[in-house]
């Protein structure tokens, strides 16, 4: 996949240092992935869920959480925002 937006996670992790080797364990498997579907997804990211056409997924099992959108068609991925996890539970990242 072809991460789109990355730069998002990087400040991220520069405010939250705990999340860099995560996030940059995330980007590893996904970069290499081919994902045709969300079932190829769950298959590498078993804890993923789709929520309104956004794929979430735990980043340093509940720490974290990045939320993106997949064009499988054209093997992009699109980083929206990542948030810590109480962030996240407020729901500001659907407005």
């Amino acid at each position: 996949m072809h991460i789109i937006h990355w730069g998002k996670a990087r400040q991220f992790y520069r405010k939250y240092p705990a999340a860099e080797g995560p996030l940059k364990q995330w980007r590893k498997i996904t970069r290499e992935a081919e994902w045709k579907n969300f079932h190829d997804i769950r298959n590498a990211f078993p804890t993923a869920d789709w929520v309104e056409g956004n794929i979430i997924f735990n980043i340093k099992g509940n720490s974290y959480r990045l939320i993106a959108i997949i064009a499988f068609e054209n093997g992009k991925l699109y980083i929206r925002q990542v948030l810590p996890h109480e962030e996240y539970d407020k729901n500001k990242w659907k407005s």
